[in-house]
């Protein structure tokens, strides 16, 4: 996963979070975006998506 992945989902991990605990978001709606939320952080760590494994993708520049 490249930097600029990373930084994208960190960003977007942050505003669906914000917009969660503000209560602009709620019910299941709100519960989906927490739990991607979540992953998009824990993904950002890490520097590895699942996904892209299973699609065979790369952000990464070679």
């Amino acid at each position: 996963m490249g930097t600029t992945d990373r930084i994208v989902r960190t960003i977007l991990a942050i505003v669906m979070a914000a917009l969660y605990f503000t209560g602009t978001v709620t019910g299941t709606l709100g519960m989906v975006m927490l739990i991607l939320a979540l992953v998009f952080v824990a993904t950002s760590i890490i520097a590895f998506c699942p996904l892209y494994l299973l699609f065979g993708l790369s952000t990464c520049k070679n």
